[in-house]
């Protein structure tokens, strides 16, 4: 077998990388010394350098590509963070860095050269800053480290730029380039010239527009790594443009998603992903909010995960323990087991409806959750992790139960927020004892609870915070973890952590086996992750192979942000504590809450669109799950619109999309017969080629890095490129044209329909039953959907000529407005301010004190009020955690204290508050 070669020129900035990496890599390589001009690769239309040829024949062309084989082929290996700063160098700041060489050493503009890096510049100092390691990725040079100092290089010798400025930037560049590697490549070369060294090469170089400094919306991860928001327009490359190409010929050489076979468990070799969504509470039917925020985002990724290939177990369940459960079995006359039976099969329908694939849906109260629960208890009581303590809880008389923490709300003792909850401050994020709230309240009556006295176990959190401490650390570096999720779990940690109560005088709930505290119930927040586990092991007895095997499987959680710090503090310390070499939670993703319309979903008051009505309204199940995943709240909270679902249907799927393939197969059989035509490339076909190419990869890193929202924006600008392609080149007019005017709508009709299979690979994690009815029509094999989503992506012809597609017909409907004005009427819920408003008028125009009249209670307008508060409490709550303008929560407020004083009115009671002891007038 031949040798690797690798071609590089004297001059060419972009073989510094190479030359180093080889040199710091050692791996055995021939290096062969050409002209710049040397046309190396033979299907590229112009020369380009360095090369490395690789033994198997193959070439590869892009300097940071090489350097990562050589890399990865010395087995020093790579992180994903040293894939995004590669993808940073090649995307913002090489055009940057071309720019400012051209200028200063072609046009000799030395002044205006360091303007176009201030940028670029700006971002590594910023993210050199933060980091606590002596390279980017780690405490030993990486691929990263030596790309990025080879492209800063030349820069850094000029004058012009004031490296001064960037001291952590400057110090890191001295760090790499004193290498031996770096110092040999530098001579190879520059051969000692500097950047003059470079204007041969520059000179033949087509002149680099100044745009391409406008860097893109880049922001920096938690571990200093660049990220990015949103992709613009791509220019493709010449490269670019023949490589896809040439991936266009390719044959597909791999078999179709294999079948799932149950019980699916980890494989050596392989990709092994856990995937959780948030355990719904059993006692409420989900709103549309709960669904994308759990298990349609998890959904997405897990079919994606399989597509890729990946050796996946997607598991959740209903959480059917807890205070919510006994007073929903209260309200229904049910006991809570009879709740949770009726409740847990309303979930699964719903689920089942919006086509969400779990491997298995499972529910926590069963034999295997108590097993495990206490079996994590009593490693945690052996090793010294429980405390005991006598604690004060609060009992509402009234009710005639000990309340549970969200059932009891009050004033912050520290921040003076009038609506904390029993367990943590919305506003200040500081953790509550529910006995330090403030006028304390019972959430469910009004009444004032009482202090008593009850003797319970607690985590010791403190003992295990350095543990903790060090496990994120490394998960939050190494795993994909949102914003929201890392700021969430710093802010607990903040203050330090203090021990947290994991008992409760309850009935219903999984049983405290020690003897001292028979009777109690484990805490919902300790017991109900370890549903993760026992709904697993209720799916196979060989459950610890995921849940006891950190080394070969990765873990990744879905959820709401309002569960974040169950997840990444308190249950890893319980698994940390209990010592078992329990996988814990490498990538925790969450999103923001998603409202509806202008206000919240309310069950109680009839407001928003729940899972259970959804199928009702007439719309596809794939329609929903669109529209929610292209709102998906991921930066800021989101809302619900009718209206826009309605414009993004008629838009987005109509017009762009279901218009794009449903073109394309009609031409297919209008003009061809239903047979493809055959395809001859031209240069425009090939740019197209590209683009989609460049689209694929996208949307392929995004989903990688669950970055779910941006991933459907690249199927969707696929399809507007289609769109447009077809219009310049009007194949329903070239058709009747002559020999060369019919092959060329032969050409742009079958790019299309291969196109349109594409986006159905695309479209299966969105969208399963239209991605599906593309492939129908299509007659796609069953094997292109698996291929074109390996590796980076490939898009290659999946439909040759004389392919014999099905029947074509509308892959969506338009939602008339009259149709949409119906259903928002049907889900805008009756106000409570409507319903009360002569009621209140009329009991208000008699200001007479409760204690002098007898005022009969109107029970179900009690009941509704009460809901409308409570609704209004949270509106007011979000507000002033997002630290809304102050005009706006007073507004808000108001409408608070007026449904306050209805229902003292609708109570017989004063609308007056009653006077504060001690307070001067």
């Amino acid at each position: 077998m031949q040798k690797m070669k690798l071609f590089v020129s004297e001059g060419n900035p972009h073989c510094l990388k190479a030359l180093a990496v080889l040199e710091l890599t050692g791996v055995k390589c021939d290096v062969q010394h050409v002209n710049h001009e040397e046309k190396v690769v033979p299907f590229l239309s112009r020369p380009t350098l360095p090369v490395l040829h690789l033994p198997s024949g193959q070439y590869l062309f892009s300097s940071n590509a090489i350097c990562q084989y050589l890399f990865d082929v010395s087995k020093k290996g790579s992180s994903k963070q040293s894939h995004q700063w590669l993808e940073w160098e090649a995307t913002e700041l090489q055009p940057a860095l071309m720019y400012a060489l051209h200028l200063v050493v072609v046009q000799g503009k030395t002044a205006d050269s360091a303007k176009g890096l201030e940028a670029p510049l700006s971002f590594l100092e910023q993210s050199l800053s933060k980091r606590t390691t002596a390279f980017l990725t780690a405490e030993t040079v990486g691929v990263a480290d030596i790309v990025l100092w080879a492209a800063l290089y030349p820069a850094f010798l000029e004058n012009g730029l004031k490296t001064s400025e960037l001291k952590s930037t400057r110090t890191w560049f001295e760090r790499v380039g004193v290498l031996p590697a770096c110092q040999a490549s530098v001579q190879t070369v520059l051969k000692g010239k500097g950047v003059e060294a470079l204007k041969g090469y520059l000179q033949k170089q087509p002149a680099p527009h100044g745009q391409h400094t406008q860097p893109r919306n880049t922001h920096t991860s938690s571990n200093g790594s660049p990220t990015e928001t949103e992709d613009s327009d791509h220019n493709t490359t010449e490269e670019e443009i023949e490589a896809a190409a040439q991936i266009w010929n390719q044959q597909i050489d791999c078999q179709s998603k294999p079948e799932r076979k149950h019980p699916i468990l980890p494989e050596e070799g392989k990709r092994n992903v856990l995937i959780t969504s948030a355990l719904p509470y059993v006692n409420n039917v989900p709103h549309l909010g709960n669904i994308i925020g759990c298990v349609l985002s998890a959904d997405v990724f897990a079919r994606y995960g399989r597509q890729r290939g990946w050796n996946l177990l997607y598991i959740c369940g209903t959480d059917e323990y807890g205070t919510a459960t006994e007073n929903k079995a209260r309200e229904e006359g049910l006991t809570p087991q009879e709740i949770c039976d009726k409740y847990h099969a309303i979930h699964t329908d719903i689920y089942k409806w919006f086509q969400i694939d779990f491997d298995f849906f499972g529910r926590t109260t069963t034999q295997k959750q108590t097993e495990i629960a206490q079996n994590i208890f009593w490693r945690l009581h052996e090793r010294g992790f429980l405390i005991e303590d006598i604690v004060e809880q609060l009992r509402c008389e009234s009710c005639q139960r000990f309340l549970a923490d969200r059932f009891v709300e009050g004033v912050c003792p520290f921040c003076q927020y009038p609506e904390a909850r029993g367990d943590q401050c919305d506003k200040c994020g500081r953790l509550i004892n529910a006995v330090e709230l403030k006028e304390p309240q019972c959430k469910v009556c009004k009444q004032t609870p009482v202090i008593r006295s009850s003797k319970h176990l607690f985590l010791d959190l403190p003992k295990l915070e350095a543990n903790l401490e060090q496990w994120l650390d490394r998960s939050v570096s190494t795993g994909d973890w949102t914003t929201n999720a890392r700021n969430i779990t710093r802010s607990w940690l903040r203050d330090g952590l203090k021990p947290r109560c994991i008992t409760r005088d309850l009935r219903w709930g999984t049983p405290v086996p020690h003897p001292d505290f028979s009777g109690k119930v484990f805490y919902v927040w300790f017991d109900a992750p370890i549903g993760y586990l026992s709904i697993t092991a209720n799916y196979t007895d060989q459950w610890e192979k995921w849940w006891k095997n950190p080394e070969q499987v990765e873990l990744y959680n879905f959820m709401a942000k309002d569960n974040v710090p169950f997840h990444s503090v308190v249950f890893p310390c319980s698994l940390l504590g209990a010592q078992d070499n329990y996988t814990l939670v490498n990538n925790l993703v969450a999103t923001e809450y998603l409202n509806y319309e202008d206000t919240k979903f309310s069950k109680s008051r009839g407001v928003g669109v729940f899972g259970d009505m959804a199928k009702d309204t007439g719309i596809p199940s794939d329609v929903w799950r669109f529209y929610l995943l292209y709102l998906r709240p991921e930066g800021q909270d989101a809302a619900f619109s009718w209206a826009d679902m309605a414009l993004k249907n008629n838009s987005e799927l109509l017009n762009n999309l279901g218009n794009f393939i449903n073109r394309a197969g009609m031409f297919v059989g209008k003009f061809f017969e239903g047979c493809v035509p055959q395809v001859v490339l031209q240069e425009e076909d090939k740019r197209l080629l590209a683009q989609v190419g460049w689209e694929l990869k996208q949307y392929i890193q995004s989903l990688d890095k669950v970055r779910i929202r941006d991933a459907l924006k690249c199927i969707l600008n696929i399809s507007r490129h289609g769109n447009q392609y077809i219009q310049v080149n009007e194949p329903w007019k070239k058709i009747k044209g002559g020999d060369a005017d019919r092959q060329r709508a032969g050409t742009v009709t079958a790019v299309s329909v291969n196109m349109s299979v594409l986006l159905s690979a695309m479209l299966e994690p969105y969208m399963p039953t239209v991605s599906e009815t593309i492939r129908s029509q299509l007659q796609a094999p069953p094997a292109s959907a698996h291929f074109m989503l390996q590796g980076e992506g490939n898009f290659v012809c999946s439909l040759p000529a004389g392919h014999r597609i099905g029947t074509v017909s509308p892959l969506f409907q338009k939602l008339e407005a009259e149709q949409i004005e119906t259903l928002k009427k049907k889900f805008g819920g009756q106000q409570p301010q409507t319903i009360t408003q002569n009621n209140a008028a009329t009991k208000a125009s008699a200001p007479v004190a409760a204690s002098e009249t007898s005022v009969k209670a109107d029970p179900e307008l009690v009941k509704q009020l009460v809901a409308a508060i409570a609704e209004q409490g949270d509106k007011v709550r979000a507000l002033k955690g997002q630290k809304a303008e102050k005009a706006v929560i007073g507004a808000e407020v108001a409408k608070l204290l007026e449904f306050k004083k209805q229902l003292a009115l609708a109570e017989g009671k004063s609308p007056e508050p009653a006077p504060q002891k001690g307070k001067k007038k």
